[in-house]
C-alpha cells in the first residue's frame, strides 16, 4: 500500500476487504497523521440531500456488535461505510471482522470502509457527515452523549444498548429521544432478543387466555414474572475467542449487571405482558429492591480473557491483591403496574464444557406457568414449555395450545406442540433457530423500514424505552446504596 503523508489531522484511508489487514501493520503514531492512499482517487464530500439511500457511518466501534449489524448486505444501504474511531485494537478488530465478512465462502457480503482515525473522531464524523445513519456500539459511558450529538446534527441513530448506565443521564436519554421525535429521525435501541423464537412464541402463549388465563400477581418473594440471565467472560463469537478489552471490567466505562445486559431483560417484561401498550415510568413502576456482587477473576483469568498482562490503572478501585473485583452480577425486584417481577443477572468466568450462555424465563398465569429453560437438559438450547397450574384443567388448557399453535401455523410452520405428561413442551424446527448474531440483520431491517417512515414507529417504543432505563438506573441506585425504595 504506497502512502504519502499530508497535513496532520488524523488518518483517512479507503478500505476494501482484502487491504484491511493492512491496517493492522499502521503504527499508532500514525494517528498524528493523515494520510491518503495514492491507489484510490478522493472522493467529494456528499451535500445534504432527502434520504434516497441509507449510508451508515460507524462510530468508536469498541464492541463486536457494531460489526454484526454489518453481518449482511441491505438493499437500500449503500456498500460504503465510514468508520470513525481512534486508532488502536478496537479498530482494527472491527475491521477485521468486516473483512471476514466480506471473505466468507457462503453468502459473503461487500462492503467497503472509509475509515478516518484520529483523536478527533467524534468532532470530525459531525462536520463531515458524510452518512445520515451513525451505528453505535462500545464504550458506553459518554454513549448518551454521542447519541444526543448525533441527533443534534441531524442524523439517525442506531444504537447497542446500553444508551445510559448512571440515573445523572436520565434526562439526557429523555432529551434526545425528544429531539429525534421532533426532528422527524428515528433513534433507535437493538434489542435483539424480542427476534429470539422461544421468546415470540412465549408472548403469543401468555397473551391467550384459554392457555394462560391472566398474569398472576405475585408478591416480591414469590413473583408473577422471574428471568435469569446467565452470560460468561470468556466465550466464543462467530467461531473464534472473544477478547474483551480490558476497559471491559471497569464498571465505570461498561456498566454493572443490569443497566448492561439486564436491559434486554427489563425491555422484554413489558414487551411480553403489555404487547403494543405504552408503560409509564412515573406511575406504571415501582423499583423496589436490588443487590450487587462481584464475579472475582484472578490475574491469569484477566490475562486470559484480554491479552493484558497487567491490570489497568483505571481498575485499581476494584482489585484486592491480586483479584479484581468485577461488578457484574445484579438481583433487582420491581412492580410493572400491578405484577411483581424480578430479574437475576449473573455472569461467570467461563461456561461449563458444552455449555454457553442461558436464559430462563417464568411467566405465571391463572392456568399455566409458560417457561423458557436453556440448562443442560436442553443442552443450552433454549426450548419453550407449558405447565398447566390446575389437574382439573389440564385438558381444556392442552386443547385451547393446540388451537393456538394451529393459529401461528400461517406464520411459523412446523410448530408443534408435544405433551409429555407434566409438561408440555413447543417444539420448534431449526430453521427458526438462527442465533443472536443473525437477529443484529433482523432489527436492522426493522430500523430501516422506519427511516422509511419515521412515523411508523409504534407509539409506545419511547415510553417504554424510558420506562426500560428507569428500572435499570434506579434499580442500579439501589443495589449501591444496599436500600430498599421507600415511595
Amino acid at each position: 500500500m504506497n502512502v504519502s503523508p499530508v497535513r496532520p489531522r488524523g488518518l483517512s484511508i479507503l478500505i476494501t476487504a482484502s487491504a484491511v489487514l493492512a491496517v493492522m501493520f499502521i503504527s499508532a503514531a500514525s494517528c498524528e497523521q493523515s494520510w491518503q492512499p495514492t491507489a484510490q482517487p478522493a472522493r467529494s464530500p456528499q451535500a445534504p440531500s432527502a434520504m434516497t439511500e441509507v449510508r451508515f457511518m460507524t462510530l468508536d466501534p469498541g464492541h463486536f456488535h457494531a460489526g454484526l449489524v454489518q453481518k449482511e448486505m441491505y438493499q437500500s444501504a449503500s456498500r460504503t461505510v465510514h468508520v470513525y474511531a481512534p486508532l488502536g485494537t478496537d479498530l482494527t478488530e472491527h475491521l477485521n471482522r468486516i473483512a471476514g465478512f466480506n471473505t466468507r465462502k457462503e453468502n459473503p457480503t461487500s462492503w467497503e470502509l472509509e475509515v478516518h482515525a484520529g483523536p478527533d473522531f467524534l468532532g470530525r464524523m459531525l462536520r463531515e457527515k458524510p452518512g445520515n445513519v451513525v451505528v453505535l456500539s462500545g464504550r458506553n459511558r459518554g454513549k448518551i452523549d454521542r447519541i444526543k450529538a448525533s441527533v443534534e446534527a441531524g442524523l439517525n441513530v442506531l444504537s447497542d444498548k446500553p444508551w445510559i448506565i448512571e440515573p445523572a443521564d436520565f434526562p439526557k436519554l429523555e432529551s434526545a429521544l425528544n429531539r429525534a421525535e421532533q426532528a422527524g429521525l428515528v433513534a433507535y435501541d437493538i434489542m435483539t432478543e424480542r427476534y429470539e423464537i422461544t421468546t415470540i412464541l412465549q408472548r403469543e402463549l401468555i397473551n391467550d387466555q384459554g392457555v394462560f388465563g391472566t398474569q398472576v400477581p405475585g408478591t416480591e418473594q414469590d413473583p408473577g414474572v422471574f428471568i435469569e440471565s446467565v452470560h460468561h467472560l470468556l466465550k466464543m463469537v462467530a467461531g473464534m475467542p472473544n477478547r474483551r478489552p480490558a476497559w471491559f471490567f471497569d464498571i465505570a466505562q461498561q456498566g454493572e449487571g443490569l443497566p448492561d445486559v439486564g436491559t434486554h431483560l427489563v425491555d422484554l417484561v413489558p414487551w411480553i405482558l403489555f404487547p403494543e401498550q405504552g408503560i409509564e415510568y412515573r406511575k406504571d413502576v415501582k423499583v423496589l429492591s436490588a443487590k450487587r456482587w462481584p464475579t472475582v477473576l484472578s490475574r491469569t483469568d484477566f490475562q486470559k480473557v484480554t491479552g493484558v498482562g497487567e491490570y489497568p490503572g483505571d481498575l485499581a478501585p476494584y482489585l484486592k491483591g491480586d483479584k479484581l473485583d468485577y461488578y457484574c452480577n445484579t438481583l433487582v425486584s420491581y412492580i410493572l403496574r400491578n405484577v411483581y417481577v424480578k430479574l437475576n443477572i449473573l455472569w461467570n468466568y467461563e461456561p461449563p464444557p458444552g455449555g454457553g450462555d442461558t436464559h430462563y424465563a417464568a411467566f405465571r398465569g391463572t392456568k399455566s406457568r409458560v417457561e423458557i429453560r436453556q440448562g443442560k437438559e436442553e443442552q443450552y438450547r433454549p426450548e419453550l414449555y407449558v405447565l398447566p397450574g390446575v389437574p382439573s384443567e389440564r385438558d381444556e388448557v392442552l386443547s385451547a395450545l393446540r388451537r393456538k399453535i394451529g393459529l401461528l401455523q400461517a406464520r411459523f410452520p412446523g410448530v408443534a406442540v408435544d405433551d409429555r405428561g407434566r409438561q408440555i413442551v413447543i417444539t420448534i424446527p431449526d430453521k427458526y433457530r438462527v442465533g443472536h448474531e443473525a437477529h443484529f440483520g433482523e432489527v436492522t431491517n426493522h430500523f430501516l423500514s422506519y427511516l422509511k417512515n419515521p412515523k411508523s414507529i409504534p407509539a409506545w417504543e419511547k415510553p417504554n424505552m424510558l420506562a426500560k432505563y428507569y428500572v435499570t438506573t434506579k434499580g442500579l441506585e439501589l443495589s449501591r446504596s444496599g436500600a430498599s425504595a421507600t415511595n
